[in-house]
């Protein structure tokens, strides 16, 4: 359980800087599009090398772990902008 957790936060934190990207550009580009999927390849190995593996248990928390980082970093974009 600890080791699904640890992982997560490592998906959120990912995540974050492809949801900032993300904010910036125009809906359904390429770079749009790169912002969202650019991350999975890791997020697989982060699964690989913690040992999870493909659990079906897992995958609410990690989706939702990937999600949250997407809206967050999307956010620190808004906030970031609103700010300057």
């Amino acid at each position: 359980m600890l080791t699904l957790l640890k992982v997560a936060l490592a998906v959120l934190l990912l995540n974050l800087p492809f949801g900032f990207w993300r904010e910036g550009t125009e809906k359904f580009t390429v770079a749009w599009f790169v912002a969202i999927h650019a991350p999975v390849p890791m997020v697989v190995g982060l699964r690989l090398q913690s040992g999870l593996g493909f659990e079906l248990a897992s995958f609410p928390v990690l989706v939702g772990a990937y999600f949250l980082g997407q809206f967050l970093g999307g956010k620190l974009r808004l906030w970031w902008n609103a700010r300057s």
